[in-house]
């Protein structure tokens, strides 16, 4: 485990998967991510690489051959290595090599770095392509689960979401069997107002909100306290929004997406999957969110 501390926040992260373990609020003395309770939801804030959400029958095809993959891809699962640390930042790497290769046939430099100032997590994702001669194909994003409720003698359904810009986004379905996503079938949300919490929000899995490229900020809010969460993002596409259903937990994932899963009718070629990022070799690019604790 490393933790990194300023003022405000002590953050702790496990070097299996770079995932965030702890988010503690040390004004207030409120952790603020989900425990990882396995019965329910075994994962903290997990790191979804080189795909996010889930490919029509677990496979994809690249340059012929065909390849398996379960859902939101390997990193989660992988040990990083430590490159730099310092009392507020630390940034792990994840490389390729012959077990990622047998999944995912492209050279990577994957770098997660997070930094904190003041009330504010910084977390950005530097994917790196190496190759000399060859494109890598990858998406990529987040998956913090924040515990709700947060404050004493407050409940799941004392707290709501809270969206800036408040405009209307729209929604895009996910089958809650398949996992796929049905694109022809997306619907405007009325994400101008704020919407009440209950487990039954996500009795169709998750929320999947396209975004404005407007600073989309999203707030995990209560009117029982002046202390509240939130995520923001400046050039993602997409939000994916979570709980647990029908076994449910007191939590809430705000998860930034840089890709998403497959259509019902995708074909599997990796290279036309929707929303799929691509890098020229020997290009990078880095995609940023930031968690702010009030």
């Amino acid at each position: 485990m490393v933790t990194i501390e300023n003022d405000f926040i002590k953050a702790t992260i496990a070097e299996h998967g770079a995932e965030l373990q702890s988010l503690f609020d040390k004004n207030a003395q409120i952790e603020h991510l989900w425990d990882g309770d396995p019965k329910i939801w075994g994962r903290h804030a997990p790191v979804l690489f080189p795909i996010v959400g889930k490919l029509k029958d677990d496979t994809y095809t690249y340059q012929g051959k065909t390849y398996h993959m379960t859902q939101h891809g390997f990193a989660r699962d992988r040990d990083f290595q430590v490159i730099s640390k310092s009392e507020t930042e630390v940034i792990f790497q994840l490389v390729d090599d012959t077990k990622s290769r047998a999944v995912y046939p492209f050279a990577f430099n994957l770098k997660i770095r997070y930094s904190l100032v003041n009330n504010l997590i910084k977390v950005r994702y530097t994917v790196t392509n190496p190759s000399d001669d060859q494109p890598l194909y990858y998406a990529i994003g987040g998956h913090p689960g924040f515990k709700v409720p947060f404050v004493p003698d407050t409940k799941f359904e004392d707290y709501y979401l809270n969206f800036s810009p408040r405009k209307s986004r729209i929604r895009v379905p996910i089958n809650a069997e398949s996992k796929l996503i049905d694109f022809d079938h997306r619907t405007l949300t009325a994400t101008d107002a704020d919407i009440m919490l209950s487990h039954d929000l996500f009795e169709n899995d998750a929320w999947i909100l396209e975004l404005l490229g407007q600073g989309d900020t999203f707030r995990i809010k209560t009117d029982k306290s002046t202390h509240y969460i939130e995520v923001m993002v400046n050039d993602g596409p997409y939000m994916g929004i979570w709980s647990s259903y029908p076994k449910t937990g007191d939590f809430i994932c705000l998860e930034p997406w840089w890709g998403i899963a497959d259509g019902e009718n995708s074909n599997g070629d990796f290279t036309k999957k929707h929303a799929i990022r691509k890098l020229a070799p020997q290009d990078h690019y880095t995609s940023r969110y930031r968690i702010a604790i009030f």
